[in-house]
């Protein structure tokens, strides 16, 4: 069983910046990063696959936040950077230790193991 502990959350204006980082217990195929705001269903964020270094974003994020890893530390980050207020959620990175579809990389179906989720709070 991998463990995932998120980390690195909290309050930011609009227009800032925060780093989550993402260390997982044991070895995944992939890590990725889900987000939840109140009342709306888990978001897919993007995700990284480490054989390869390949990495996905959602539309939504693309162009503001990176994510980037440490193979060495099983150590996923997800730098944020111009912060909106539609950025407020719970975070998640939940890892993936089987290999993964192309297409199935948005669905939180597709991993196996969760973080229990950090709060970014960007403020107006």
């Amino acid at each position: 069983q991998v463990q995932v502990v998120e980390s690195g959350g909290g309050l930011v204006q609009a227009g800032g910046s925060l780093r989550l980082s993402c260390a997982a217990s044991g070895r995944t195929y992939a890590i990725g990063w889900f987000r939840q705001a109140p009342g709306k269903e888990r978001e897919w964020v993007g995700a990284i696959r480490w054989s390869g270094g390949w990495i996905l974003y959602a539309d939504s994020v693309k162009g503001r936040f990176t994510i980037s890893g440490d193979n060495d530390k099983n150590t996923v980050y997800l730098q944020m950077n111009n912060l909106k207020p539609e950025d407020t959620a719970v975070y998640y990175c939940a890892g993936r230790v089987g290999l993964l579809p192309y297409s199935d990389y948005g669905s939180p179906k597709s991993y196996d193991y969760w973080g229990q989720g950090t709060q970014v709070t960007v403020s107006s």
